[in-house]
């Protein structure tokens, strides 16, 4: 025997080196066996034995050594190889399959001319192929359905698909699937523009109105910045197309996220929005819309039209966008995912992403990460985003993309979802729009993420004022000689006869003719006022916060919801101590407990579910809470499995949608803020882990939240849940930063509120809902009070209670014998309110503010004035002096308390930090807070108050 396994090895064609010739013919075997000869399909079958799995490539080759040795001469008979000829062949599909993995790197892709070495692994030479095999034929594997052709065709039809204008980034997909059809896409039949010059001539009218809008606004507008496209005038084509295209398949919406190079060009020409509009903004005529204050400018404002395609039209919306760039993405993401809830079953076909990046931003903003990192998990699946990259090979003034990234393109952060990437020339509007075609077509028919990387440049500076030679010479010495796209592709079409000198001037002079009258530019625009933002929100626009709102439940509902909670899957064995709350919460419904935080949080949600209203809650342990509180998401202890009873409660409830989210706070936030600012009657919460941790999303909160609505007249009842308290877990685990939400407080933009009992929990997240009043609710929750002996609540607090903006004096305290009243907000009123009982101080009352903003006048004078006889007022606070509400909101304070009444702090002194680290310090620390408030020092002595 081992003198036969020396004999394979010596003289076997399928031995050893040749291994990779059996893979090779084993990948067209699985993809189509129709495409190898029958012999070798015949040996495939049999190996395969009638199995649809599919078999190790080493097991593969493992038969067909055995096959060697048992049966030598059934290998003579397959296709009469030799040793030399096998080694050949297999070198050819080695060099086939590696033009295919690596093409792309030597793409004649770049309008700058750029082009890398070829890599040894893509010479011949490198495979043992020479001059002397150019002329044999070889089997091709299916190339271009062509089974054999000559080395030297095989080489030049590998060059035209993968290393000319396109170069094609797909091998690096695991999934078999997507990869062959990737592969049969770029190798199979391309579209034959020669055969449609009406084509070519719509392609050359697009880049004519790319080039002729910023031409336009150059000359009128001198010095404006307008953030130009000039030399990325084929984003124009890509959009173009990619609207048509998604007409073909009936997509209904279409939402666009980017940042502001090219973003007029983007509106005028593809949105069809009025030039006369975009003209009154450069000249500062034009009238803001309902609700805004401040407004923002031109280059980041929103729109939405309907685009006429060959088939139905098209709704198109630009989401207003900030500088922050890439923040847009997840924002983009949530309004998509709302949208495709709205429309139910198909949405994800029915409405489709399209994000348009910057080559810098793409490879340098964690934003993009954290986005595409959200593509394909159950809570943010939107069926795939088509990703588009303005590679201008710039960014702001750093070309030398190793001080721009670390990677080979700026789009290698894509590679973590194993999206393809398609870098395709921006000179070559025809291969542009075939890609387009394949990117949607990729999108539509495997619902991932797939990404074009339009490769350009940026003829003029970072603005219209910018002199980008001063930090990049070199680069603007080629592009100065560059002739824009649209000439290049004129002169081609010129050359090839399809159109003549007359036309193309025809064609520049009718655009400009149609923008300098005022006329859309765009395709043709239907009107539809189904899509309107405003009606589904006008009746949300210019509400107060005070307006009235039945919050209260019947005790027959609650009951009701309590029970549908319990009714659990037979079978379902809970965890002992999950057992143990939810026994607890019977007693609660049936009033043999206090209501603790959990239970009043939970019947919110249940009560307005059937009441038909939509809830959706996302964050890092929302299922469970961070502190073990919410169990909204149940788990089977025997078999893993989930339960989410609050789905079960009835079956014309609203939808329940509740998901563990992955660890960002950015990219979450963003989405749901997104979200939230597309449907106006769903219940949208985010709960940070700590209420710190939304340190991370400060751009989303800045940027979006507390001022979308005075930049972009944009509403939001998004709901953040921040746990605030301190506890003695450090700086990182006590402060959600209540002062930076106040600090952006303004024109009644957010509301900020700090609930101390259970039932204003229920009546304050019902409420959001409830009222026809939509600003963000950032909501100080708590943590030790969650199971607080006193932070409890009775039935009759739900069913005949309201949410309470201040809650007064509790205990039985004579108003007229006050003389010291503390002020404060929060969890330290119970460490303040225990401190009193035990001294007896009956001179003293504590008045909770429970909405912090807009801040509650009416309500507070009505509390100030019970009590006649007060000496001082005392704002105490857990926070460091300059943290927590007091600079924010004392202002408050002396407007109303009269001016001769001495208002004071009480608290922990300024820090640079929000706590300390040792848990000792800190008792001591709150311990003299409390002491300070009640006694004015920190030894607890009684003072002349």
């Amino acid at each position: 025997m081992s003198n036969l396994l020396e004999l394979f090895k010596e003289t076997s064609a399928l031995y050893g080196g040749n291994a990779s010739y059996i893979e090779y013919l084993y990948e067209q075997y699985l993809s189509n066996p129709d495409s190898i000869s029958g012999t070798w399909r015949q040996r495939f079958d049999d190996i395969h034995r009638g199995s649809t799995e599919d078999t190790p490539h080493s097991v593969i080759v493992e038969r067909f050594e055995k096959l060697a040795i048992s049966e030598p001469g059934k290998l003579a008979k397959m296709q009469g190889f030799t040793e030399q000829s096998v080694k050949k062949q297999s070198a050819v599909a080695r060099l086939i399959n590696q033009y295919r993995v690596k093409g792309h790197q030597i793409a004649d892709n770049n309008p700058l001319g750029t082009r890398n070495t070829i890599p040894a692994d893509l010479e011949p030479i490198y495979y043992g192929l020479t001059q002397a095999d150019m002329d044999t034929l070889f089997d091709t594997g299916g190339l271009c359905g062509i089974d054999r052709l000559p080395l030297h065709a095989i080489i030049q039809t590998l060059k035209e698909i993968y290393c000319g204008s396109i170069g094609s980034e797909f091998m690096h997909i695991v999934d078999a699937e997507p990869k062959m059809w990737i592969r049969k896409k770029l190798e199979g039949a391309k579209p034959d523009y020669a055969s449609h010059p009406e084509k070519r001539i719509w392609l050359l009218k697009q880049l004519t109105a790319a080039e002729g809008l910023e031409k336009y606004l150059h000359r009128k507008y001198v010095g404006q910045k307008r953030f130009s496209l000039e030399g990325g005038e084929s984003l124009i084509v890509i959009l173009d197309e990619l609207i048509m295209r998604a007409g073909e398949y009936k997509v209904k919406e279409m939402v666009l996220g980017m940042a502001h190079r090219g973003r007029l060009n983007v509106l005028i020409n593809i949105l069809g929005k009025c030039p006369t509009v975009l003209f009154g903004e450069f000249e500062g005529t034009h009238t803001s819309s309902p609700g805004v204050l401040t407004g923002d400018v031109k280059y980041h404002m929103g729109f939405s039209s309907n685009i006429a395609t060959a088939a139905d039209p098209i709704h198109l919306t630009l989401a207003f966008n900030p500088s922050h760039l890439e923040i847009i993405n997840p924002v983009v993401e949530g309004s998509v995912k709302a949208r495709q809830d709205r429309h139910g079953v198909g949405g994800i076909d029915a409405i489709v992403p399209v994000l348009i990046h910057g080559d810098a931003a793409f490879a340098g903003q964690g934003i993009v990460m954290e986005t595409l990192n959200m593509s394909e998990t159950r809570a943010f699946n939107t069926g795939g985003t088509v990703h588009i990259v303005i590679n201008n090979q710039i960014g702001f003034t750093t070309s030398n993309p190793f001080d721009a990234r670390s990677t080979l393109y700026c789009t290698d952060v894509a590679n973590m979802i194993q999206a393809p990437v398609f870098h395709v020339n921006g000179d070559d509007p025809e291969a542009v729009a075939f890609i387009t075609q394949v990117a949607l077509d990729y999108r539509m028919t495997f619902h991932k993420d797939v990404v074009i990387d339009l490769i350009c440049y940026r003829r003029l500076g970072h603005n219209e004022a910018d002199e980008p030679a001063a930090t990049q010479p070199m680069m603007y010495q080629k592009i100065r000689n560059l002739l824009p796209t649209r000439q290049l592709y004129a002169q081609k079409l010129i050359t090839e006869g399809v159109i003549t000198d007359e036309t193309v001037d025809a064609i520049e002079q009718d655009y400009y003719q149609r923008l300098s009258e005022g006329q859309v530019v765009s395709r043709p625009i239907v009107e539809n006022h189904s899509y309107s933002y405003s009606a589904r929100w006008e009746k949300y626009i210019s509400r107060e916060w005070d307006q009235h709102a039945d919050t209260s439940v019947t005790l027959e509902r609650l009951q009701y919801c309590n029970q549908r909670l319990h009714d659990l899957p037979a079978g379902f064995e809970l965890h002992p101590r999950v057992a143990k709350v939810m026994e607890d919460r019977n007693k609660m419904a049936n009033g043999e407990m206090p209501m603790d935080w959990g239970f009043a949080e939970n019947m919110a949600y249940a009560t307005l579910l059937v009441e038909g209203y939509h809830v959706r809650l996302t964050g890092q342990d929302i299922g469970r809470g961070t502190f073990s509180h919410r169990h909204a998401i149940l788990l089977n202890q025997q078999t893993g499995d989930n339960y989410i009873p609050l789905q079960h409660l009835s079956e014309d409830q609203g939808r329940a949608q509740i998901f563990n989210s992955l660890l960002s706070e950015a990219g979450v936030l963003g989405f749901e803020y997104g979200y939230s600012s597309t449907v106006p009657d769903k219940l949208v919460i985010w709960e940070a882990q700590f209420g710190d941790f939304a340190n991370g999303a400060q751009v989303v909160i800045d940027q979006f939240i507390s001022s979308g609505e005075t930049k972009w007249g944009k509403l939001s009842g998004l709901v953040m849940l921040l746990p605030h308290g301190f506890e003695g877990q450090g700086p990182e685990h006590s402060s959600a930063r209540l002062e930076r939400y106040l600090q952006l407080c303004a024109d009644q933009n957010i509301q900020v509120c700090y609930p101390t009992t259970p039932a204003q929990i229920f009546h304050l997240l019902r409420r959001q809902l409830i009222r026809q009043y939509r600003k963000p609710l950032i909501v100080m929750s708590p943590k030790s009070l969650l199971r607080h002996k006193l932070a409890v609540s009775s039935l009759s607090e739900l069913t005949d209670g309201v949410f309470l903006p201040i809650i007064g004096e509790i205990d039985d305290i004579d108003p007229f014998h006050v003389t010291r009243l503390i002020l404060c907000s929060g969890k330290v009123y119970y460490d303040l309110l225990e401190a009193r009982r035990e001294a007896n101080l009956r001179h003293i009352a504590i008045i909770r503010i429970e909405q912090l903003y807009p801040f509650p006048n009416e309500y507070f004078k009505a509390e100030i004035e019970k009590y006649p006889n007060v000496e001082l007022v005392v704002w105490c606070q857990e926070e460091p002096k300059n943290q927590g509400a007091w600079y924010q909101s004392k202002h408050h304070f002396y407007e109303i308390i009269d001016e001769n009444i001495p208002i004071i702090y009480a608290g922990r002194v300024p820090s640079a930090a929000p706590a300390v680290g040792s848990y000792k310090t800190h008792v001591n620390e709150q311990k003299a807070v409390v002491q300070s408030a009640l006694y004015g020092n920190k030894e607890g002595r009684k003072n002349e108050f």
